[in-house]
């Protein structure tokens, strides 16, 4: 019975039926971005003495080796039958974990992190792999009888237990970069019911972090001008959620007249020579506005009022953590590619140089580009790792405005059909899958492309399909054809 299971199309047509029903805009799509991979890699490895764009011995040759066993793997994945992948979600997610613990053992030193597995002439990302092993586990979990986030008390532990026990191995071999990656998994939580709040604590945790750590100089009331702003944005949050969170508009206003009459009169008392403690004044400007909220909460019986109060006393409490972390938690060289990107300092020999010798390159661009292989930051080597991390400054630099766009135009068509596909899902864990997939492909793109002009910090995240290396192609590979599959099998929903 299993083994019908397993190699069988899910249907009375075989696997003829099977490929009818395959999203072929999603093949033609994958094709498209992995072919253009490929010739990017030429590209930036190229020097002039290159063999052919198939030659074992350069990049690109070894990735379309790579390229070729993917295809391998996805018609593989195709032919198995959709409902393995649900029925052994879990001892997949549980294998996976085990061989992370693993590799913290085995795997050697490679700059600095134990997240590579040297296996003869190739080595392998477990890391890579775990994410679509995690994306079952998680679509295996919602597509539960009558599982619901909010319904138990332990449903948001089990899921983002989910989400970070991967992350937490993944640490423990040194590779902060990957790890970040499974961050994208709590877009999916949002998708399914995780309130908003969530998402808006996340957003405030970011922005906050910046500007208590960027904008150091001191402000009036004796703190920070980051502090300070800090502080005021909690304010402004705590109004904005009793208005439309607590639909209490009354609220909201007398918080706003509260907030402002006493940072205007801490201001005139600082302006007539009387020294103001900052700090203590803004902290108990909002404990008051604090227990004003939890009065309303038990006058009005609404839990509503409560989460905006524990909002803002998160988020103060947070505040007071964040040199702590940066100074102590973070690594050297973290605080470093931080502090560059913040604009907080310029290092462009140091761990500002690979961003800069990118955005040169980008900028030298142009629209058009300098031609198919006449780039010269690529070409002289300026670039570090271009034919892995920063393979985007070499679409930039030698296509242009216009093949950056174009490039990025095809990574949006991929993101919007497996959005499209995951929505027509007739069953959860389809569905969940999708936006797993979704999730992946959103934050890889958005971080890769925002190191390499800047925007990010340089935390190695790859962009998939074009950067070399077998191990990001073929987790990508297998994230995407298994939504094929279950795509591609969801008529006989019926019979499951």
């Amino acid at each position: 019975m299993l083994n019908n299971r397993i190699l069988s199309s899910g249907n009375d047509n075989g696997s003829t039926s099977l490929f009818r029903y395959i999203d072929w805009p999603t093949i033609i799509l994958y094709l498209l971005l992995v072919i253009a991979g490929a010739v990017c890699i030429y590209a930036a490895s190229y020097d002039y003495d290159n063999a052919s764009i198939f030659s074992f011995a350069e990049f690109s040759g070894k990735q379309i080796r790579w390229i070729g066993l993917s295809l391998i793997l996805g018609l593989v994945i195709l032919l198995v039958d959709s409902r393995f992948y649900e029925t052994y979600a879990y001892p997949i997610y549980i294998a996976m974990l085990c061989l992370l613990l693993l590799t913290v053992f085995i795997a050697p030193d490679i700059k600095g992190s134990r997240s590579w597995l040297v296996l003869g002439p190739m080595s392998l990302q477990p890391a890579e792999f775990a994410k679509f092993a995690t994306s079952l586990a998680l679509a295996k979990l919602f597509s539960g009888y009558g599982f619901k986030l909010g319904t138990t008390k332990n449903s948001y532990i089990r899921a983002i237990a989910i989400i970070v026990l991967p992350i937490i191995l993944i640490l423990a071999q040194r590779e902060t970069g990957s790890a970040l990656a499974y961050t994208a998994l709590f877009f999916v939580l949002y998708r399914e019911g995780m309130s908003g709040i969530v998402l808006l604590s996340a957003l405030s945790a970011v922005v906050f972090f910046v500007v208590a750590i960027k904008y150091t100089e001191l402000a009036f009331l004796g703190i920070s001008a980051g502090e300070l702003t800090v502080f005021i944005m909690i304010m402004l949050i705590m109004v904005g959620m009793t208005a439309i969170y607590c639909r209490y508009p009354q609220a909201a206003r007398n918080l706003l007249l509260w907030f402002s009459g006493s940072m205007l009169t801490a201001w005139v008392i600082e302006k007539i020579g009387v020294a103001v403690p900052g700090t203590y004044v803004c902290m108990g400007i909002i404990i008051a506005a604090v227990i004003y909220l939890l009065i309303l909460q038990l006058h009005e019986k609404t839990r509503r009022m409560l989460h905006t109060a524990l909002v803002a006393i998160v988020s103060v409490a947070f505040l007071f953590s964040v040199n702590y972390a940066f100074t102590n938690v973070l690594q050297p060289h973290q605080q470093q590619r931080i502090k560059v990107t913040l604009g907080m300092e310029e290092d462009l020999r140091g761990a500002g140089y690979n961003v800069n010798q990118s955005k040169i390159a980008i900028g030298s661009g142009g629209i058009w580009g300098k031609g198919f292989l006449n780039g010269t930051q690529t070409k002289l080597k300026y670039v570090p790792e271009q034919h892995t991390d920063f393979i985007f400054c070499t679409i930039g630099e030698e296509e242009g405005f216009i093949g950056s766009a174009l490039t990025l135009l095809l990574f949006l068509g991929l993101i919007l059909r497996v959005i499209s596909i995951a929505e027509r899902q007739p069953r959860t864990f389809g569905r969940v899958y999708g936006y797993c997939v979704a999730s992946f492909l959103i934050f890889h793109l958005a971080i890769n492309v925002g190191m390499v002009i800047g925007l990010c910090p340089v935390i190695g995240i790859p962009l998939p399909f074009f950067s070399y290396g077998g191990s990001s192609l073929w987790g990508f590979t297998i994230l995407l054809f298994i939504l094929l599959r279950l795509d591609a099998g969801r008529r006989d929903c019926r019979n499951y």
